[in-house]
């Protein structure tokens, strides 16, 4: 399962194939170049702040390419990069078995939405989305979640909510409690400033024109950013790593007792009355899904919503893949 998740990691960032950045020749390479160029390339680009390194276990030449099996946090994977470091491939695709594969991509871009429905019928749902705010399967259901609850607005209880662990450097836990912030206090801003902050880099920079944009008042956030620091201890326990879940990962304790009632074990987790639920992160899905738990579905659920899925990570793209139901697992659920 670990090995999955760092996989899936490594594809959310590079998806087919990328450049190696830093190579500037066409030039093929030893083995050895190979080796610390893709160590290089891994460690300070795609797991940049991460709280573990990759290291190259072994290389070899398979099909013109350089192969690599690769140990990221104590599993192995096996990677590929061409012989002039000009492109890395995170897995390779077996082209002899394309036909199976076109067929299963055909059949997950259908227009029919993906639904799980819930048991707990309300008048008025709940439901509370897990994330943490830079794993790349957390943004991309938020993208499809947004036009749902726009759509239904009042209709729902709708809260984002954090994990209680974060994996993806220490930007994600300012934004982390930005986004609680701006949800808590400045509530009527908070939808579009998600919208927008997803669109963007999902970086400070990222967040300083959205906040700009959507009018939000930087005295108040700022003020609230640091008592929820002080409140939940989010930068002592980033600081102290006895406290960090599995030795590797900080805590984030802002939603601790959420996270262990519903037993959250990964971003993203999606609650509908209080049933932990399976969705496609496509609109047209988790609206289907959403407005199976009312005891009577309003007009708002006939409403046309896309089907595309989401891309994960930043950015507006859709995925090149239909359905995910790839997570940022937590470390201790494996």
């Amino acid at each position: 399962m670990k090995k999955a998740i760092i996989l899936s990691m490594l594809l959310a960032l590079v998806l087919t194939g990328c450049g190696v950045k830093g190579s500037t020749s066409a030039k093929v390479l030893t083995s050895d170049q190979a080796k610390a160029t893709i160590t290089d390339f891994i460690n300070n680009q795609l797991l940049a702040g991460a709280p573990y390194k990759a290291t190259v276990n072994s290389i070899s030449e398979a099909n013109g390419l350089y192969k690599m099996s690769i140990n990221v946090n104590n599993q192995d994977i096996d990677t590929y990069m061409t012989k002039d470091a000009t492109m890395f491939f995170p897995q390779a695709i077996d082209m002899t078995k394309k036909a199976a594969a076109a067929a299963t991509s055909t059949a997950d871009n259908t227009n029919t939405p993906t639904v799980q429905s819930v048991n707990n019928k309300t008048a008025k749902p709940s439901v509370e989305l897990f994330v943490m705010s830079q794993c790349p399967y957390g943004t991309q259901i938020e993208k499809g979640i947004i036009p749902v609850v726009q759509t239904l607005a009042k209709k729902i209880n709708f809260t984002v909510k954090f994990c209680d662990y974060s994996m993806h450097g220490p930007w994600e836990l300012t934004e982390e409690m930005n986004q609680y912030c701006i949800q808590k206090n400045q509530t009527a801003s908070y939808l579009s400033y998600l919208k927008c902050y997803l669109a963007s880099n999902g970086d400070k920079a990222g967040h300083d024109s959205c906040v700009a944009a959507n009018k939000i008042n930087v005295a108040s956030l700022a003020s609230c950013v640091a008592a929820t620091d002080k409140t939940f201890k989010i930068t002592a326990d980033s600081n102290d790593k006895s406290t960090w879940v599995g030795g590797n990962y900080p805590p984030v304790t802002i939603f601790q007792a959420d996270n262990t009632k519903y037993k959250v074990q990964g971003s993203p987790t999606l609650v509908i009355n209080g049933e932990t639920i399976s969705s496609a992160r496509d609109s047209a899905s988790l609206l289907a899904t959403i407005c199976s738990a009312f005891k009577t579905a309003p007009a708002e659920c006939a409403a046309k919503l896309d089907s595309a899925t989401p891309g994960p990570g930043f950015g507006t793209s859709a995925s090149a893949s239909g359905n995910s139901g790839a997570t940022c697992n937590t470390p201790t659920a494996q």
